[in-house]
């Protein structure tokens, strides 16, 4: 399983044709749905519009060299590193899955395309690199569901309390989950294999089909939000607010994190 193609290998039962045209499917769908995300919110205008406000309400002029400067810190600040996160577990979970599903998606896009059957051996690197990447996947968004959300941490809920919100999170765990165990089987020789498949594409086309009623797209949305930030601090609009006063003192402990139950 570790070192071999799983795609490859399912390619004597489905031809690789029918998995690069399912692959292709999903990146139309994410391109739709952020489309239409982008439209049925009006994100994109109010994005704009907001970034024509700042700069009229701006006290210094923000030059290109700054601009590239600020577009840089954001990249890896906000984007490679995850910074905005204040708790080191949230920031750490967030990175693993992070990493993990773009090494996940990177190493099956170039399986399935450039290695799609046992004729055409796979670079071991690619099989580890799917692997170890959906487990990252499901540490990190397993750690995050079971003991981070902030409505078990702080508020009390059950884990197992689900909303809206969650489809983004429970779809990826569930798609890179079913891949993994499916992958197993088949290297296994199980006859619970296709059952499995079945899982595992049912889970995919609803995690990258999914995309308007999720959070899918926030990590199209985030990067933009978080540069737009950066400009306005640098340029003194600030969003229309006031400059950060200068630190209270502290009375006792700020150590104790919130457990509102």
């Amino acid at each position: 399983m570790f070192t071999s193609n799983p795609f490859a290998a399912l390619s004597v039962s489905i031809s690789p044709t029918i998995m690069q045209t399912y692959i292709v499917v999903m990146v139309i769908l994410v391109v739709a749905g952020t489309l239409y995300d982008i439209v049925h919110k009006k994100s994109a205008k109010y994005f704009f519009d907001n970034w024509r406000n700042a700069r009229k309400k701006g006290t210094q002029d923000v030059g290109a060299g700054e601009m590239v400067s600020l577009a840089v810190q954001t990249a890896v600040m906000d984007g490679l590193t995850s910074a905005e996160f204040c708790s080191a577990k949230r920031r750490i979970a967030h990175l693993l899955s992070m990493y993990g599903f773009v090494a996940y998606v990177v190493a099956t896009v170039i399986m399935v395309f450039g290695y799609p059957t046992p004729a055409t051996p796979t670079p071991a690197i690619l099989p580890q690199l799917w692997t170890i990447g959906g487990l990252l996947v499901c540490v990190g968004g397993c750690w995050f569901w079971f003991f981070i959300r902030v409505d078990v941490a702080a508020e009390g809920h059950s884990r197992f309390r689900i909303m809206r919100a969650d489809l983004f999170i429970l779809s990826m765990l569930a798609s890179v989950t079913l891949g993994l165990i499916w992958a197993y089987l088949q290297a296994a020789g199980s006859p619970w294999t296709s059952v499995f498949l079945g899982a595992y594409l049912i889970a995919s086309t609803v995690l990258f089909g999914s995309l308007p009623w999720s959070k899918f797209s926030h990590m199209f949305f985030k990067p933009a939000a978080a540069f737009q930030k950066r400009v306005e601090e640098a340029d003194g609009s600030r969003s229309n607010l006031p400059a950060p006063a200068d630190k209270p003192e502290v009375f006792g402990s700020t150590g104790q994190l919130p457990r509102h139950y």
